[in-house]
């Protein structure tokens, strides 16, 4: 019986770490804050610190953005007529907004290892880029302002 608990934990456990890995991968969790967090103290350190952005090895993004608008949105610029190759991806079509959108851009100040990253805020509106498929935005790209 104890045995069947454990294995039920560990299975349980193991599809949970699935499941964040997928959810913090999102355009959505990483890059959107709609409506916009009332935290205004340190908002770009709390958001990261919240949020887990980092890099693969564990260091500090050098800058990460906060888009401050609606998810349908944002999807809709997947349907923008503004089509052309990402940057550094010549093979891969970036989608840009027709419309500027609030934004946060968090630049890192201090640290260099998750999670002592220390960042500066700048509010910005700008044009996004994202990559798309058949279901909406799958990757931010870049803005620009």
């Amino acid at each position: 019986m104890i045995i069947m608990v454990i294995i039920f934990l560990l299975i349980l456990f193991w599809e949970n770490e699935l499941y964040e890995e997928v959810v913090e991968s999102t355009i959505e969790h990483l890059h959107v804050d709609y409506p916009q967090s009332s935290i205004r103290v340190r908002y770009c350190n709390h958001m990261i610190f919240q949020r887990i952005i980092k890099e693969p090895d564990n260091t500090c993004r050098k800058e990460h953005v906060f888009i401050h608008e609606r998810p349908r949105k944002i999807n809709n610029v997947c349907t923008s007529p503004k089509k052309m190759a990402c940057q550094n991806h010549s093979s891969i079509v970036c989608f840009q907004s027709e419309t500027r959108f609030k934004m946060t851009v968090c630049k890192l100040t201090e640290g260099v290892r998750y999670p002592a990253c220390r960042y500066h805020l700048s509010p910005t509106e700008g044009f996004i880029l994202v990559t798309c498929d058949n279901t909406g935005p799958v990757t931010f790209q870049r803005y620009v302002e």
